[in-house]
């Protein structure tokens, strides 16, 4: 006797997709979804997309980072473009009745009704792509029959994607990576206005135009803020008129906390990978919360866990893959050196650490832990750039002296010291030099007790100083200027 109770229909199915393109009546993105702060990504990705003959683009980094609302954002902009609403289609391939056809059917179904064809393409935005059936196949088969779509794709599981054919998508798409909202988006997005200074061709020139610049005001409250809920937009968007600042964190933080650290843990990854004892990844996460910033020792944590040393090693990786956490290793002369020595280990937001450890506004009155998340917020920013350029970054650490993150610009490397005090050593600073002279006017402190940028060849130590508000203001800008030249797009 067959038990099925209810299947859906033709007609369930197409009110599935209209529930999901609302401007196909309404001939705009609804703000809800949109909402009105355009990321750096989504300025430059409705241009790419009207390039003949692109690659078709798949948005990648951290859960709650705001890749679903990049695509509404480039939905909207291609409409202000001149592009017709209905040839702009949205599915989210997470919707239960999506899920019951593979996403060949969908495309075939939908051009075939519109009429699509070279010269007036369907614009198709595929959230959480990993969670259909062959989805790179697909992928790959579109590229290569040249259909006449333009494809946008977005992943939670970052994991599901690396751990997919690799082969599928060299040549076909490109990976572009959103990271969460930088300090100078951030207070863009709190209207708080930026120091003007033009940004060079690298971060040394950038960092001589900024030296220039009107100094900033009034942003010890947003820094405090941004180490506290970080980059993600439902934490900096959300308003909590009746509850105290510290209730709006906690429930802010439980719901980043479930979304971004507990549902990656336990779901995403496991999803991909052969994981016994998901609950141990989630431990892992809160372990390495007490330890950001610090070298992190795998024996130590094999222990702690009461797993194999390889086994740790591994779970680390797949942190790094879901973008929850990266690692930094010791710069040293040789690839088998710096393979050899210690990595630390950093959030990638943190916030995200914050959540995890269910911190609250805790870190306002802690200065230690204050210090880690300033330095964590200033390695995590120079990650963000890596991630634009292509260029490495590196801690190094050699008999007791140390510098907290080496950016190796093949222009020349540049080291950064990051602290809170006016009055930081520069014994790890001038080790450094000693030992490669390449640094030598090329490293700078970031002190948030700074109160103006003063270039290597200004001092008489060799060594620069930069207020830490603006190094971030800098960082950000640098990065959506590598973001332009890597797309070949400008920003309107």
């Amino acid at each position: 006797m067959d038990s099925t109770t209810w299947q859906p229909t033709s007609e369930d199915n197409l009110a599935a997709l209209v529930q999901q393109n609302p401007w196909h009546q309404l001939e705009n993105v609804p703000r809800s979804l949109a909402f009105t702060f355009p990321r750096s990504l989504s300025k430059l990705l409705w241009q790419t997309l009207q390039q003949p003959l692109g690659r078709y683009q798949v948005i990648i980094g951290p859960r709650r980072v705001g890749k679903t609302v990049t695509m509404y954002q480039t939905i909207q902009s291609l409409i202000e473009a001149g592009v017709h609403p209905q040839r702009l289609w949205f599915l989210n391939l997470d919707h239960p009745l999506l899920m019951n056809y593979e996403l060949d059917a969908w495309v075939r179904a939908i051009t075939k009704r519109f009429g699509a064809d070279e010269s007036r393409p369907l614009y198709l935005f595929l959230d959480e792509v990993s969670m259909s059936h062959n989805w790179d196949r697909w992928l790959k088969v579109f590229y290569d029959e040249r259909r006449p779509i333009r494809v946008v794709a977005t992943s939670s599981s970052t994991a599901a994607l690396r751990g997919r054919t690799v082969e599928s998508g060299i040549g076909r798409w490109t990976e572009q990576y959103l990271t969460p909202y930088s300090f100078s988006e951030y207070l863009q997005l709190r209207e708080h206005e930026l120091p003007s200074f033009e940004v060079g061709s690298n971060l040394l020139d950038t960092l001589r135009s900024c030296a220039a610049s009107q100094p900033l005001f009034n942003v010890i409250h947003h820094r405090i803020m941004y180490l506290l809920v970080g980059g993600f937009p439902e934490l900096l968007l959300r308003e909590h008129n009746t509850e105290s600042m510290e209730t709006a964190m906690l429930r802010s933080q439980q719901t980043l906390r479930q979304e971004a650290v507990q549902r990656v843990a336990t779901m995403d990854i496991p999803q991909v990978f052969d994981i016994k004892h998901p609950f141990l990844l989630e431990r892992l996460v809160y372990v390495l919360g007490g330890q950001m910033c610090g070298i992190m020792n795998m024996t130590n944590l094999a222990s702690l866990l009461s797993l194999h040393r390889h086994t740790v090693a591994q779970y680390v990786s797949y942190l790094e893959q879901a973008f929850l956490i990266f690692t930094l290793p010791n710069y040293a002369h040789s690839e088998e050196a710096v393979q050899r020595r210690g990595q630390k280990v950093y959030f990638v937001d943190g916030a995200v650490r914050n959540a995890a450890l269910q911190r609250g506004i805790a870190p306002v009155s802690d200065a230690r832990e204050q210090g880690f998340l300033t330095e964590n917020a200033a390695v995590s920013h120079l990650q963000s750039l890596s991630l634009q350029t292509g260029v490495r970054t590196y801690h190094w650490r050699d008999n007791g002296r140390e510098v907290d993150v080496i950016y190796d610009d093949p222009s020349g490397p540049l080291a950064f010291e990051i602290t809170t005090s006016s009055n930081h050593t520069l014994k790890g600073i001038h080790a450094l030099c000693e030992k490669y002279p390449q640094f030598q006017k090329r490293c700078f402190i970031v002190s948030s007790e700074s109160s103006s940028l003063n270039m290597p060849e200004d001092d008489p130590n060799g060594v620069g100083r930069i207020p830490f508000d603006l190094f971030m203001i800098t960082i950000g800008r640098q990065a959506e200027y590598a973001m332009t030249q890597r797309l070949g797009m400008f920003i309107p």
